[in-house]
């Protein structure tokens, strides 16, 4: 059961991550054109707001995460999981950020989720 538990700790940071920068980002207003700019505008996003620092720090952890799990399953056992984050980023995403819902996104998470548990053999 640890195993699982490694495999469910990457994907809740890992989602935690992408979440957190979206939200954050949104709030930062558009990438400029110039590359200087770009790059002094991402560094300004990444060390200025604590939140962003969070969610870079959660990816690193979901990582660690991700070593353990590799020490229990074989990769193409435990690699399917992973497409959970896709779902629950969606879900997420519509829930807490206002997202939009579209058939083809739903349709195309079934699709990720049947893929789990024909390769999980579930």
């Amino acid at each position: 059961m640890i195993g699982y538990s490694y495999i469910t700790g990457c994907i809740v940071l890992t989602v935690y991550g992408q979440l957190v920068i979206k939200w954050r980002m949104a709030s930062k207003g558009d990438l400029p054109q110039a590359a200087v700019d770009k790059l002094t505008f991402l560094l300004q996003a990444l060390f200025g707001d604590i939140f962003i620092i969070s969610g870079f720090s959660a990816a690193f952890a979901a990582s660690l995460f991700w070593m353990a799990a590799m020490t229990r399953f074989e990769l193409s056992f435990a690699y399917p999981f992973m497409s959970l984050a896709f779902v629950l980023v969606f879900v997420l995403s519509v829930v807490l950020l206002g997202e939009t819902v579209s058939p083809g996104k739903v349709f195309g998470l079934l699709l990720i989720v049947s893929g789990i548990f024909a390769t999980a053999k579930l």
